[in-house]
């Protein structure tokens, strides 16, 4: 009864969507308020209606209620309980309630708090997120029913991916899709604006929030899924060029280069083309990475669906909503107004090359990405398209572009004087140079471009900190007046800050764990010992351990170094019998200065029973816990930034919230 009133929910939110699509729509081009006004309630109904459907099928999860298809074909009765719930999105069809659900989430949040919002951009947008929410939950009700009955029921369950019976990746799709799904809001605005035909500094600042709020939740599910593959897939890297990785990335770069543009429409009333078609394309690319994992085209483990039909589905309402999108664009962006003028050398000019480099650094992502795919579409041949394609084409466009992120915020509005830049900045320079120098005594070795990457990332770092020290003239005044000052700044410029130095940091983590990374793969019995990076490991043995729906052979590694123990490290091999399916479970020791990495794999030949030998694969990889804490950096500063008390009131009402011609409705 309960999966049926969750697909009965389902319905009538399909039915709220298209009312929402359509009243609202012309009651904000005939001046009728009580129409524009009905958004508001069918918004918030959509949420509500959604979220019921949503919390059938996870208490059908929670219940291992195995007569619903979805239950049976991804969970298990012996299933650990948090992995029971995280089975709700676990699926194609579980996933897709959740993406709809927060689909509706950002639209009852405009619903909700956007009373600052005029009546007329406020029922626009609505009415465009319900044309988004309609193509979703007809693509469920017609071709991903998540409460599909199966008669007569299995005994039990066929478990849930192995490899997604982690911590890290059941809280990894919930803050992915709070990311890709964000920028639907940010779009709703964007064509809502095209439709209207206005785009101002208050529109502006109605999307900033919204836009980094999606850009923050996209940045950690990003992150997590990055920490997962670190330490799950036993392999010792953090990015892999995956396609489906590539889709949530395409996203994020041009959500960063829509960040940086909504603000310079916002505070220069420029960039007004930009800031309109850079949302058009940044929802356009999270719905082209649906489309990707759910049409067949590709293998993965983050893969859901090998069905065409489902695929042809996403490709038409892909089609529709990019090609209509940017129909609209090419016809009304013309007409939106150019706004302030600029020199070459200015703030914006330099915000302009920011959305160069990153457009240009999406093109390239965008190409390695469906290339292979295309190529098979076309010759049937299949191709790779790996790490060293895009290393050596994104990597280039990337550190001028860093380096331009640390002059760019002592560059003045509309003009900026070049020798009063240089005369900030040169002891930045300096200072950046005298520490590469000083990695390059420490190191001893390496590829130029690490030594390269290494200068920016330190100069954006020391950039990014003194300008931060100018803002409370650091030196220049009293101590306590520069704090003073410090707790008076605006909180976006924290999150300005805590972003920019955050990002210096990723970088020093990526470079060590690239450049300076060791690994060392033996065949061991008891008693081996492997040196690597000043340390000493001996494996010890294998044991075996058996987990809630698992059984492991954990083995036990004691780490020394100059004969001093370090620490004990315990690898897993697990198999679960239930999917037939086994995973690595690494051990890892971390620390600022790098972190010792070991897993173990099958057991050599048909040896480990008689002699206990394994295949030990040991890294030590120096600075890439800097990784984690760049990118807590880059999430704080999001938050930080959403926070400021400019961006969470909004512009003030305009005092014609409604056009004059505005009636009750007839």
């Amino acid at each position: 009864m309960i999966p049926e009133i969750g697909h009965f929910a389902l319905a009538l939110a399909l039915g709220l969507a298209l009312v929402q699509s359509i009243l609202p729509l012309i009651g904000a081009n005939r001046g009728k308020l009580l129409w524009m006004r009905s958004a508001k309630a069918t918004a918030i109904g959509q949420l509500v209606l959604v979220g019921l459907a949503f919390a059938a099928l996870m208490r059908s999860f929670i219940v291992s209620d195995f007569t619903v298809y979805n239950v049976a074909a991804n969970s298990h009765s012996l299933k650990p309980m948090l992995f029971k719930v995280a089975g709700t999105w676990g699926s194609h069809e579980g996933s897709l309630l959740l993406w709809t659900l927060i689909l509706t989430l950002f639209g009852a949040g405009v619903a909700f708090f956007g009373n600052n919002i005029t009546e007329t951009l406020k029922a626009r947008t609505l009415s465009v997120q319900a044309w988004i929410s309609t193509g979703f939950l007809s693509f469920m009700l017609l071709t991903s029913n998540p409460f599909d009955r199966i008669f007569p029921p299995p005994a039990d369950g066929n478990d849930l991916n192995p490899l997604l019976q982690d911590v890290g990746l059941a809280m990894h799709p919930p803050l992915l899709y709070l990311g890709y799904v964000g920028f639907s809001i940010v779009f709703s605005f964007a064509v809502a604006a095209l439709l209207e035909g206005r785009v101002d500094a208050a529109w502006a600042r109605w999307v900033r929030p919204w836009t980094l709020a999606a850009w923050t939740f996209l940045t950690g599910g990003i992150v997590l899924g990055s920490w997962w593959a670190y330490y799950e897939l036993g392999w010792g890297g953090w990015w892999f060029w995956d396609p489906v990785e590539n889709s949530s990335f395409m996203p994020w770069l041009l959500g960063t280069a829509l960040l940086h543009s909504a603000i310079v429409t916002e505070k220069r009333d420029s960039f007004k083309s930009w800031t309109i078609l850079l949302a058009i394309l940044t929802f356009s690319l999270s719905l082209l990475g649906t489309f990707v994992v759910r049409s067949g085209l590709l293998t993965s483990v983050h893969a859901f669906a090998v069905d065409p039909e489902r695929g042809l589905y996403i490709l038409f309402l892909l089609t529709l909503t990019i090609g209509g999108s940017l129909t609209l664009y090419a016809w009304r962006a013309p007409a939106l107004e150019a706004g302030g003028v600029f020199k070459p050398i200015s703030r914006e000019a330099g915000l302009l090359v920011n959305n160069l480099f990153l457009g240009v650094a999406t093109g390239t992502v965008l190409f390695g990405t469906l290339y292979p795919l295309f190529m098979e579409a076309v010759t049937g041949e299949k191709i790779s398209v790996g790490a060293p394609f895009f290393n050596a084409t994104f990597i280039p466009l990337m550190l001028p572009l860093v380096l331009l992120m640390g002059i760019g915020p002592f560059l003045s509005w509309k003009r900026a004087d070049i020798p009063g830049v240089w005369q900030r900045l040169k002891f930045v320079a300096l200072l950046s140079v005298l520490l590469t120098l000083l990695v390059g005594y420490l190191t001893r070795g390496g590829p130029l471009l690490a030594y390269i990457a290494m200068l920016l990332a330190i100069w954006l770092l020391m950039a990014t900190l003194k300008e931060w020290a100018m803002r409370i003239r650091l030196f220049d005044v009293p101590f306590a007046d520069a704090m003073r000052r410090a707790r008076n700044l605006p909180r976006a410029a924290y999150g300005m800050t805590l972003a920019h130095s955050g990002l210096a940091v990723v970088m020093f983590g990526m470079i060590g764990s690239s450049a300076w990374k060791s690994e060392e793969v033996r065949f061991v019995t008891p008693g081996t010992t492997v040196a690597i990076a000043g340390f000493d490991v001996t494996y010890e043995g294998v044991e075996r351990v058996r987990g809630p729906n698992y059984f492991s052979d954990r083995g036990t590694l004691d780490v020394k170094r100059d004969g001093e123990q370090v620490t004990v490290l315990y690898p897993e091999r697990r198999f679960y019998p239930i999917a037939e399916s086994s995973t690595t479970e690494s051990a890892i020791r971390s620390t600022l200065a790098g972190d010792i990495y070991a897993s173990i794999q099958e057991p050599a030949a048909d040896s480990a029973d008689e002699s206990g030998a394994w295949i030990l694969r040991i890294l030590y990889e120096p600075l890439v816990f800097l990784i984690w804490i760049g990118s807590g950096m880059l999430i704080l500063g999001g938050t930080v930034s959403i926070s400021d008390r400019r961006l969470r009131v909004g512009a003030p009402r305009r005092k014609a919230a409604v056009p004059t011609n505005a009636t009750p409705a007839e």
